[in-house]
């Protein structure tokens, strides 16, 4: 049986067992990103990470570049088509750079980053989004290659939400490996709850958080030594997702990398899911007998990156906060179209269209209101109420 072309259901369920094992064990991504690359006939790939706080890039387990290709793309990766697209778009949401081949090939991107070192097109999607970093995994194809094509992109969307998950988890840990001798200690020093459930859905351990937040008892509770969200569709959802991640690694039914669980009186968690059934993850749990780990946290609040915050508030798409951004940094329209790629009545169109959404009247009062605008932060109660939470 195949899923893919060229790509049969057991080939994507043994590499969606390695994308779980990682989550515990992220020394394992290197050989993880290089099956992923295989399987989409990728000359290199990897992870990149946008450190938010102090505007650095890290390409983490990374193979088939040149060095000086990695340091060119970091030093002007703010500028790259990736860089903005990861800011608007949801987890898990694959671009490639073909996509837009005719802005691209006109692009300074283009021209100074991937040209030079031979590469023409890129595949990749966000994975993870915090406070202080962002992440995303992609593979790439040189000039040699034809460029991807929805195959391609049909694979990413299937190892996608895997990919956040595992990401996400190892985020929460915040850990390179775990000893299970110390694992009990581990678990009880993190702010994030952490249920262990067995097979037919009994919770065999809880961590000191998620003791308290069973206590709380406002989000959720245990019914008959079960996970029991007080929010009748979280309920239903988080039983769902349990029954799946405790059948399969491939975990096909859930699509999301998270479940929202709201709760009263302001307060909600995000529900991540850790299948436990096999690979590195069953060695490490053994002690306790567990088929699945279930991650349980607040919701995080603060924007990614500069900027995501204000296109969301206002409605800005992709193009228009790629603008935007280029303006920012004291470029002239005609700056701004040579790096983008793009015509001077483009981007005075687009300018146009913000200053129509932010209310504002001319280019220094825009660029003056993203200076001096506050993230907009949501109230608890409303971060709990939303299912996208």
């Amino acid at each position: 049986m195949q899923v893919l072309p060229g790509v049969s259901a057991q080939a994507l369920s043994d590499l969606i067992g390695e994308i779980y094992d990682c989550a515990l064990d992220p020394q394992a991504w290197p050989q993880a990103c290089r099956t992923i690359a295989g399987l989409c006939d990728s000359t290199g790939g990897g992870i990149c990470v946008h450190d938010t706080r102090h505007a650095q890039n890290d390409q983490l387990f990374v193979f088939g570049y040149e060095p000086d290709f990695l340091a060119k793309l970091g030093s002007q990766y703010a500028q790259s088509p990736m860089a903005v697209a990861d800011v608007v778009a949801q987890l898990g949401h694959v671009s490639a750079l073909s996509m837009d081949q005719d802005q691209l090939s006109e692009s300074r991107f283009f021209r100074d980053v991937l040209e030079p070192f031979g590469l023409q097109d890129i595949i990749w999607f966000p994975a993870l989004r915090t406070a202080g970093r962002m992440a995303s995994l992609h593979a790439s194809r040189s000039v040699k290659a034809s460029k991807y094509q929805a195959m391609d992109v049909g694979l990413f969307k299937l190892l996608a939400p895997h990919v956040c998950r595992s990401l996400a988890i190892s985020d929460l840990l915040d850990l390179g490996t775990l000893r299970s001798e110390m694992l009990e200690k581990t678990l009880d020093g993190l702010t994030s709850g952490v249920f262990l459930t067995a097979i037919d859905g009994r919770v065999v351990y809880m961590n000191q958080a998620a003791e308290q937040q069973v206590k709380a008892g406002s989000a959720i509770r245990l019914v008959n030594n079960r996970l029991w969200p007080t929010d009748g569709a979280a309920r239903a959802a988080l039983s769902a997702a349990l029954g799946e991640a405790g059948r399969d690694d491939a975990f096909a039914g859930t699509r999301e990398h998270a479940l929202a669980i709201p709760g009263s009186g302001g307060v909600g968690y995000v529900a991540t899911l850790l299948p436990l059934q096999s690979g590195r993850r069953t060695e490490v749990l053994a002690p306790f007998a567990a088929s699945v780990a279930v991650f349980t946290q607040d919701p995080i609040e603060a924007p990614a990156m500069p900027g995501e915050a204000f296109a969301r508030l206002h409605g800005l798409t992709g193009a228009e906060l790629r603008v935007l951004h280029a303006l920012s940094q004291g470029l002239g329209g005609m700056d701004v179209a040579d790096m983008l790629g793009i015509s001077e009545p483009t981007v005075r169109t687009h300018l146009q269209r913000m200053y129509s959404k932010t209310q504002t009247r001319k280019q220094s009062e825009l660029l003056a209101l993203l200076r001096n605008s506050t993230p907009p932060i949501r109230s608890p109660a409303s971060a709990a109420a939303e299912p996208s939470a």
